[in-house]
């Protein structure tokens, strides 16, 4: 009987199916003739009890001709052919369609993923998404192939035997099949349950794969801490209840198949019972016989194949629920439909600029706890009333204490944390009517934590701008003084760096992700305490050569060190969220506050250091 799922639940696997209408209807060209393939194989299935048929009444007969056996061997060889060739085709049409959509979903739900606001990231785990992208979409490609093979196979075969059956001996199929109905009532009850229990399988294996992700990316604090065991015994625990989960489904479709096998050889038992006397009698042939039993075999596939499709359903609809999860997602920080692409005159301006993170926002570390100055629904209030002008061409340098705003100041430029409308603008235009991807290629962001990819020295360079040449690679690599380093690599700017630049110090990977915003030569660059794993005479050296090469170009310098600051046109001092502070290097020196604290501080440092 063809698999049925019903009750609310079943209603709910159905209803995220319906997301995929768009890829059915795209592919829908090939599953036509892959089904065609499949009917074709099953036809040919179901005429081989009809030569079987034939051939043992002949052989029964006394006389049979050997002309006529051979005329039945080779319509036997013919239709195994056929089925051959059906069942290559119905495997390439609809197999390699549900292989398309895959990839196809699979290329959306990354393409989406890149598209999200960092709040998302805050919310959901790395090893959580990778598992939607990989387990949860083979789960999808299952029940978009085999499980719609089994479906159409299972209701064409079921309906084609029951047919040949009751149309030559109807009283016998209608007894030999009664267990069937049974069968039938089980797979709406365990149909239900295994969605359930699938979707926490595939929960199990998201934290099971976040863990593993995590060790890996943070191996050097676990080793460091000598944190091995801790860590393979957590490993163990989420792992030995990622197997439980499994065996919870296993042990319930482990329950039903026996019980399916059993109804189905009590068919076997009523075909034995009441068919036997009917042979002797003569009332029906041996090949009759032999023909109706082939056919209840065949038909014990359908009713088995109903509890494979109803679980491969359901695992897929489990599995695509978690992925719509994703893709219902909207991102929080978007641009116009046509956005400015200019930048004007470049001039920076900010008035009275304020900020909160959202309550309970992850993003940044910040507490959900409100200011007395946050507004009502706030968050922790991070900047407050900020104004400043920053002319095309000149440099801004900021300092302050730790969780003082200078970062949140900052990321607010390229929308990486979405402003209040006109409180900041570049070139007179509001940062909200600037194409998004435009402006933030124009702003290149070099942060403290420096991420650089698996790849070579030269691709980690050349990642905004592929097409640089090896001049301009060697040229950005002299300024950030990673060309004094690569001597010592194995292959020179051809040596890979290895996961997250494990294999560099924290300084080369600083230089290195300094390179890679000066290859795309943008117009504003901010430095977000990029070099403070840097020595202070490799410091002074890249800085006197960055001043130099982007003279004309708008930069942000953010840096503990009052040496770094002492370029920039002007400096600025944030405390508690607001500019306490600003001048020049010089003006800042020779008035009271924290400028001149820190820079007397770092002084005393440099003689006794």
């Amino acid at each position: 009987m063809p698999p049925r799922i019903s009750s609310t639940k079943g209603s709910a696997v159905l209803r995220e199916f319906k997301t995929l209408i768009p890829y059915a209807k795209r592919y829908l060209p090939f599953y036509i003739p892959g089904f065609l393939f499949l009917i074709l194989t099953d036809g040919g299935q179901l005429f081989i009890p009809q030569i079987i048929k034939r051939a043992i009444n002949d052989l029964s007969g006394g006389s049979p001709e050997l002309q006529a056996i051979l005329r039945l061997a080779v319509e036997m060889v013919a239709i195994a052919l056929a089925v051959a060739i059906g069942r290559f085709g119905w495997r390439y049409f609809i197999q390699g369609s549900s292989r398309r959509i895959e990839k196809e979903l699979r290329d959306r739900y990354f393409s989406h993923l890149i598209e999200l606001s960092p709040a998302f990231f805050a919310r959901y785990q790395s090893g959580d998404l990778m598992a939607r992208a990989t387990n949860d979409m083979n789960a999808i490609r299952m029940a978009t192939g085999m499980a719609t093979v089994s479906f159409v196979d299972g209701l064409f075969m079921t309906l084609a035997i029951l047919i040949i059956l009751f149309t030559q001996f109807p009283l016998l199929a209608l007894y030999t099949i009664l267990p069937l109905p049974i069968l039938s009532v089980l797979m709406l009850v365990v149909g239900n349950l295994l969605g359930d229990r699938f979707r926490k399988v595939q929960e199990g294996f998201a934290r099971l794969s976040g863990h593993v992700q995590e060790a890996l990316s943070g191996i050097r604090v676990i080793q460091s801490f000598t944190q091995e065991e801790h860590s393979v015994r957590l490993f163990s625990r989420i792992n030995d209840e990622y197997r439980d989960r499994n065996m919870a489904l296993v042990k319930l479709f482990g329950f039903v198949w026996p019980i399916m096998t059993f109804l189905s050889g009590l068919t076997v038992l009523l075909l034995l019972w009441l068919g036997g006397p009917a042979v002797i009698g003569g009332g029906m042939s041996t090949g009759d016989f032999v023909a109706f039993m082939s056919y209840l075999g065949m038909l014990a596939w359908p009713m088995m194949g109903a509890g494979y499709t109803i679980n491969l359903l359901q695992r897929g609809g489990a599995s695509l629920k978690r992925v719509n999860a994703v893709l219902s997602e909207k991102p929080e920080i978007v641009g116009p439909p046509s956005g400015a692409r200019s930048l004007g005159d470049g001039a920076i301006a900010i008035r009275g600029l304020s900020f909160a993170y959202p309550p309970s926002s992850a993003l940044a570390g910040f507490p959900s706890a409100r200011d007395e100055g946050a507004a009502a629904g706030e968050g922790r209030r991070v900047l407050s009333d900020i104004s400043l002008d920053l002319p095309q061409g000149k440099t801004l340098g900021i300092l302050g204490r730790t969780g003082s705003g200078k970062s949140t100041l900052i990321r607010v430029l390229p929308r990486l944390l979405d402003p209040p409308l006109g409180t900041v603008s570049i070139g007179g235009r509001d940062v909200h009517d600037f194409d998004l991807p435009f402006l933030r290629s124009s702003i290149g962001m070099v942060p403290q934590d420096s991420f650089l990819f698996s790849a070579t020295v030269r691709e980690n360079i050349a990642f905004g701008a592929p097409e640089l040449s090896e001049e301009a690679v060697r040229r950005v690599a002299e300024i950030s003084t990673i060309d004094r380093d690569l001597s010592a690599f194995p292959r020179g700017l051809d040596t890979v760096v290895g996961e997250r630049g494990v294999t560099l110090s924290g300084g080369q990977k600083q230089r290195i992700a300094l390179s890679r915003a000066l290859a795309v030569n943008p117009p504003i660059l901010i430095l977000d305490d990029a070099l403070s794993s840097v020595d202070t005479q490799t410091e002074e050296r890249i800085l006197r050569e960055l001043m130099r090469e982007r003279q004309g170009k708008t930069n942000l310098l953010i840096s503990h060190r009052v040496s770094t600051l002492s370029v920039a046109d002007w400096i600025i001092v944030i405390e508690g969220g607001r500019v306490v502070q600003s001048g020049t290097h010089e003006e800042l020196l020779s008035r009271e506050g924290f400028y001149s604290e820190i820079h007397a501080l770092q002084r005393i440092e440099q003689r006794v250091g």
